[in-house]
C-alpha cells in the first residue's frame, strides 16, 4: 500500500514538473522572448528564441524633433529583420516622412549585428557589435556601428547601445556617439513596461562649439506586448525631447540636427510579424 502511495506521488510530481517545464519552454520559444524588437531605439541581435524572419511596421509623430530621435511630422517605416546564422542578424529599413512644413522625405538603413559574448541561450547576457549605413531623411549618408549589450529573462529585460556615426556631409561632427538604454519588467503575462532613454551629441554638455547644435535627451515610457498564440508583437515609446544645451555655432540648412527653439516630443510604435 505504501509503495503505491509513493508511486502515485512520484508520478504526480513528475507530471507537474513536466508541465512547468513545457510552460517555460513555450514562453522561451513563442512568448515574450521570441520577438524581433521589444525596444524602439535600443536595437540588438536576435536571441535564440527569436531567430526567425520578421516584418516590422513602425511609425511615429513628432514636434520639434530631430533624427534619430524622431521625425518632425509623421513618418512610416517598413523593416525586415532576420537571422543569418553564426549569431549574425540583419536589419533593413525603408521609410517615408511627411513633414510638418509639407515636405516629403525618405529614409533607408541597412545593418548587420553580431553577438560575440553569449547568444547561445534565449535568456542571460549577450554582447556584440554591428556595422551599417543610413541615408537619412535629410539625404545625408551616414556610416554607423553599435556596441550592444542585452540581458533578458522571463521577467526582466535590459538593453543598451553605444552607436557611433560618421556623417559624410558638411557641418556635421567628425563622429557622433548616440547612447541609449532600455529596461522593461513583466507587468502581467506577456505585457511588459519600463523606460527607454536616448542621449545624443552629449559632448555639447562641455563643448560650447558642438557642431550640430548641442546635447539632446529623450526619455519616456516603453511598453511591449505579445499576444498568446499570435505571430504579432507590439512596442510603444513616447516622451519629451529635451535640448539640454545650445551650441554657439549656428548650423546651416544642411545640418540635420539643428536645434529647434523649443523642447519637443515624439510618439513611436512598432508592430512586428514573425514569419516562423
Amino acid at each position: 500500500m505504501a509503495s503505491k502511495i509513493y508511486l502515485t506521488l512520484f508520478v504526480f510530481v513528475s507530471v507537474n514538473f513536466a508541465l512547468k517545464a513545457q510552460t517555460v519552454n513555450d514562453d522561451l520559444t513563442s512568448g515574450a522572448l521570441a520577438q524581433p524588437q521589444p525596444f524602439l531605439y535600443t536595437i540588438n541581435a536576435l536571441n535564440p528564441a527569436a531567430r526567425h524572419w520578421s516584418l516590422n511596421y513602425s511609425g511615429g509623430y513628432g514636434q520639434y524633433t530631430v533624427t534619430p530621435l524622431g521625425f518632425d511630422g509623421v513618418d512610416q517605416n517598413i523593416a525586415v529583420k532576420g537571422y543569418l546564422g553564426n549569431r549574425l542578424t540583419m536589419l533593413a529599413t525603408m521609410g517615408v516622412g511627411f513633414g510638418s512644413n509639407g515636405n516629403t522625405q525618405t529614409y533607408q538603413q541597412a545593418e548587420v549585428f553580431k553577438d560575440f559574448i553569449g547568444g547561445n541561450s534565449a535568456t542571460g547576457f549577450r554582447f556584440g557589435t554591428s556595422l551599417g549605413v543610413i541615408r537619412e531623411f535629410s539625404n545625408d549618408v551616414v556610416a554607423l556601428s553599435r556596441f550592444n549589450a542585452t540581458y533578458e529573462n522571463l521577467v526582466w529585460r535590459f538593453a543598451a547601445n553605444a552607436r557611433i556615426e560618421k556623417a559624410f556631409a558638411a557641418d556635421r561632427d567628425e563622429f557622433d556617439v548616440i547612447s541609449s538604454f532600455g529596461v522593461q519588467r513583466q507587468i502581467t503575462g506577456r505585457f511588459f513596461g519600463g523606460v527607454e532613454a536616448v542621449g545624443q551629441d552629449l559632448e555639447g554638455l562641455w563643448e560650447t562649439d558642438e557642431a550640430e547644435g548641442g546635447a539632446k535627451v529623450l526619455i519616456g515610457p516603453s511598453l511591449n506586448y505579445v499576444p498568446a498564440n499570435s505571430r504579432l508583437a507590439f512596442s510603444l515609446c513616447a516622451g519629451p525631447i529635451l535640448y539640454v544645451t545650445h551650441s554657439t555655432i549656428i548650423p546651416n540648412d544642411s545640418a540635420v540636427r539643428e536645434l529647434p527653439l523649443n523642447n519637443g516630443f515624439t510618439v513611436k510604435f512598432n508592430v512586428g510579424f514573425n514569419f516562423l
